[in-house]
């Protein structure tokens, strides 16, 4: 049976097994805090070594002031989804940048030091924005950058606070209101979207930010939306590994291949922190594993990217393009990943959006 447009993935949601619809364990971040804690702690590993002397400091840097007014954010492109980008778009997000900075430079700091006082640092800067009503203030129809901009630092906000949450000796009164205000501006962000929507990356990273606050927040909404987009997304996967709905972006192909990935596997790192393997889902014969190894091997060897699109790849790829891949290793090991992969992984790599300097937070 053929579904048009959206109602494929309306019909596939209620089709599938029917596991992950309640968030177990509200205090299950994507690590186990306690256990991250002592292996950072002692850890001699090179890497984990250069990670934790790299991180920044929420305590050392000012606390960034919520954004007021309106959020009408520039097109990231200066015209249609590809080609050059707009310079007045970065200069609008950056004060949401900075945001992602400090408050994951003191959650890092909170589990790779212990320190209190930067996590206290991480959830003020989180609860100035909360009172201030910060990533509420727009519609798509408006600005879909700023709408963009919200999914992205939400996912930032969330993975953070699922970390702040399992320090007891935070004030209360802020952790509640926090977490509130994600759950409300991750509700408002979701609502957005409507039928005929493309489904891409941008479907992925609603979904990453309602997966880590609907499991801070038990808001069993929110979580569910995030499993049930992740198993959407893995249906897409081609007999090739690609994301279809990525490969039609002209030179950024292989770039988008990769950044739909990032919210795909801290999804299912969450999921897995719920006791849900999703790593493992498998749809139309696929897994996650074959869109991770497909984005290596492009990267690699663009001419894989040929038969989705004649334009050359752009080829710009810095270590916190495969960040994400230190959570999928940690679990099963780096046997035949690509080797762009592999050698991307044996340097610290920082992403605000996934959580920061990611070797801090992937086991190793």
């Amino acid at each position: 049976m053929k579904f048009p447009g959206s109602l494929f993935f309306f019909a596939l949601a209620f089709a599938l097994p029917a596991f992950g619809q309640h968030v177990t364990d509200p205090h299950a971040s994507v690590v186990s805090v306690a256990s991250r804690q002592a292996t950072l702690i002692s850890t001699t590993d090179p890497v984990l070594r250069a990670a934790i002397q790299s991180l920044h400091s929420c305590l050392a840097t000012p606390l960034v002031a919520a954004p007021t007014g309106r959020m009408n954010i520039p097109r990231h492109y200066l015209n249609g989804s590809n080609g050059p980008t707009n310079p007045e778009e970065a200069a609008a997000t950056r004060i949401y940048s900075m945001f992602e900075g400090r408050i994951t430079a003191g959650m890092n700091q909170y589990l790779a030091t212990g320190s209190h006082a930067e996590s206290a640092c991480a959830l003020a800067q989180l609860d100035a924005w909360a009172q201030a009503g910060a990533l509420l203030n727009y519609d798509r129809a408006e600005s879909s950058q700023a709408w963009f901009q919200v999914e992205w630092t939400l996912s930032s906000a969330g993975i953070t606070d699922s970390v702040l949450v399992n320090d007891a000796t935070l004030d209360a009164a802020q952790q509640k209101r926090v977490t509130a205000w994600l759950d409300t501006a991750s509700q408002k962000d979701i609502s957005f979207e409507k039928p005929g929507d493309s489904g891409n990356n941008h479907h992925d990273w609603r979904a990453l930010a309602a997966t880590a606050i609907g499991i801070t927040a038990s808001d069993d909404k929110l979580y569910r939306f995030g499993i049930d987009t992740y198993k959407e997304s893995i249906a897409t996967i081609d007999s090739n590994g690609a994301f279809p709905r990525e490969m039609i972006r002209h030179e950024n192909a292989t770039h988008y291949q990769g950044f739909a990935l990032q919210p795909l596997v801290l999804i299912a790192q969450f999921a897995a922190r719920q006791g849900i393997d999703l790593y493992s889902y498998n749809a139309n014969g696929h897994t996650i594993r074959d869109a991770i190894v497909f984005f290596g091997r492009a990267v690699e060897d663009p001419s894989l990217i040929k038969p989705y699109t004649a334009d050359p790849q752009s080829g710009r790829f810095g270590p916190g393009d495969f960040a994400e891949f230190a959570f999928y290793t940690a679990r099963f090991g780096d046997d035949g990943l690509p080797p762009a992969i592999l050698n991307a992984l044996k340097q610290p790599a920082t992403d605000t959006r996934i959580g920061g300097t990611i070797a801090i937070l992937a086991a190793h």
